[in-house]
């Protein structure tokens, strides 16, 4: 079977700051799904730019995906989306995604306070903030039937840590960093996509 793969969110999930397509986080993923065994067909339909109130849009132009990762967070922090809406409508757009028969996979809002350009006497109160918005979203998520890849922990570390996981703007991954973020998220996408063969074949 072919294991319709789509790609939804923001920026991050779209590739902004990748050298070339083979670099972004849907591509890695679907070579490395591919190199598991599955025939896919990747759907990006992300947005650069997009926050949450932007997914309902996105799962429709989704055209009912068997595997679905949900890249959103970023964007909702810095257009400042209160924490509680962010969760809800990610929920939302979950809880649409399985009801067309996918297999959802979401991936948080990341740490901003590692981003660069934060000056420091921020990186407190945004890393705050941050936090605040992955919880909701782990939560909404979550009792919506998706998988999260709690990127956050392993990825902000590795991020702070070497400035060339930055593209040129100091804000979006470059090739590097999309294949850290690509590595983490790797093990729960390659689960997600067992469970979506399987539900298929049944």
């Amino acid at each position: 079977m072919t294991l319709a793969f789509a790609v939804l969110g923001d920026s991050i999930a779209y590739g902004q700051g990748a050298s070339r397509p083979a670099d972004t986080i849907g591509a890695r993923l679907a070579a490395d799904l591919t190199r598991s065994g599955h025939v896919v067909d990747l759907r990006v339909v992300a947005v650069p730019g997009a926050d949450s109130r932007g997914l309902a849009g996105q799962v429709a132009t989704a055209t009912a995906p068997n595997l679905a990762l949900v890249i959103i967070g970023a964007n909702d922090l810095t257009h400042l989306v209160p924490p509680r809406q962010a969760g809800t409508l990610l929920g939302g757009a979950v809880r649409d995604l399985r009801a067309a028969g996918a297999e959802v996979v979401v991936a948080p809002a990341p740490d901003l306070s590692v981003v660069p350009w934060v000056p420091p006497q921020m990186r407190m109160l945004v890393s705050a903030g941050s936090r605040a918005v992955q919880q909701e979203q782990v939560r909404a998520a979550t009792a919506a039937g998706a998988r999260i890849a709690d990127i956050g922990g392993t990825t902000s570390v590795a991020f702070a840590a070497d400035p060339a996981l930055f593209s040129a703007d100091r804000f979006h991954p470059s090739s590097a960093g999309y294949a850290v973020i690509a590595d983490a998220l790797a093990a729960t996408v390659r689960d997600a996509a067992i469970a979506a063969a399987q539900r298929v074949s049944r």
